[in-house]
């Protein structure tokens, strides 16, 4: 959470209004921003042009410049941006003002890391409860938290105003546990499971798959090999089925 507020930052009376409806893409890319800037204000940064924030933030200035355009905040010229002020404002806009309670369900290797983890809080999230199916993991205690049984979650949910769930269980338990958190009135849920869940409309779901992001990786490491062996085959690239490209002189040899 910010320690950087500024007269008129976002949570002050009259300051800003409800949160606006912002592109998908924006959304993105404003926690890179966010990261950022609390980089930039630890450092001792009051204010940042908008080409020192966007290769901070690994975008390009343009796209930086409409994305803030969309918070009202467009910077001063020969100034740039106010540190502190932004940071107010996308915190707002993220909803970050208030800390947010978790339920993480699924302790196992990913879970365990996960609930030991210390980055949440400084970013305005609270692990409140662990809970498994497991009895054999059942009441172990992990960063101050006790593990309960999964059954508890309705209890857990009313106790500690849960409004996120992450889900580290093993695939086949995943859409099981989403629909306990849908009923017990969860709204927004990260999966760290390896499928897809079916949820109510009005039910938010952030996938994310290590292995998925890692076969991307593998595409781009040999689709750079392919290339840098051109030279030595002597072949150009030709379009296959599906977009994908050989050599000429592959094809010559039916491989």
């Amino acid at each position: 959470m910010s320690q950087h507020r500024h007269p008129g930052a976002p949570g002050r009376t009259g300051a800003v209004p409800a949160p606006p409806d912002l592109p998908e893409a924006t959304v993105a890319r404003l926690p890179e921003y966010l990261r950022a800037l609390h980089q930039l204000a630890d450092a001792g940064h009051e204010t940042v042009s908008s080409e020192g924030l966007a290769n901070a933030a690994g975008v390009n200035s343009a796209k930086l410049r409409k994305d803030l355009s969309h918070l009202g905040s467009y910077g001063t010229r020969g100034v740039g941006y106010d540190v502190g002020l932004l940071i107010d404002q996308i915190e707002f806009v993220l909803g970050l003002t208030q800390r947010r309670a978790v339920a993480l369900v699924g302790v196992g290797n990913l879970g365990h890391a996960l609930a030991g983890y210390d980055g949440f809080a400084s970013r305005g999230f609270r692990i409140a409860a662990l809970l498994d199916a497991d009895p054999s993991r059942i009441g172990e205690e992990i960063n101050g938290l006790v593990v309960r049984h999964v059954d508890e979650l309705p209890r857990v949910a009313a106790e500690e105003s849960i409004s996120i769930g992450v889900i580290a269980t093993p695939a086949p338990a995943a859409q099981a546990v989403a629909d306990q958190l849908v009923a017990v009135g969860v709204t927004s849920i990260l999966n760290f499971a390896p499928c897809v869940l079916s949820v109510p409309e009005g039910v938010d779901v952030r996938k994310v798959d290590l292995a998925i992001e890692l076969q991307i990786l593998s595409f781009h490491e040999h689709r750079k090999a392919s290339l840098t062996a051109l030279p030595a085959t002597g072949g150009t690239l030709t379009p296959l089925p599906g977009g994908l490209a050989a050599t000429d002189t592959q094809e010559a040899i039916g491989t």
